[in-house]
């Protein structure tokens, strides 16, 4: 029941290059929650974002967020979803 719980996920952020520079980091936070939300099957109100995930994401600034990023994802029994940095 663990696997179905908890799942390491490699996420592209392509799309984020496709928006204005000033918005990049932002657009890759809503590829991430977007992204959990089709995997994990839950609503976005559910996927909560660890602070750690969010400052590797702005680490380069607005304008250059990762091509790419691997995300543990951990589903607890209430449906909420919580996203960090897989270590």
């Amino acid at each position: 029941m663990a696997d179905e719980t908890e799942r390491i996920i490699n996420i592209p952020l392509k799309a984020t290059k496709m928006a204005p520079r000033t918005k990049r980091a932002k657009r890759a936070i809503k590829e991430i929650r977007e992204n959990i939300m089709r995997h994990m099957k839950v609503p976005a109100d559910k996927v909560w974002i660890d602070t750690a995930l969010n400052e590797r994401i702005w680490a380069c600034g607005i304008q250059n967020p990762p091509k790419r990023i691997t995300v543990k994802a951990v589903k607890f029994d209430d449906g909420l979803v919580e996203v960090s940095l897989s270590e």
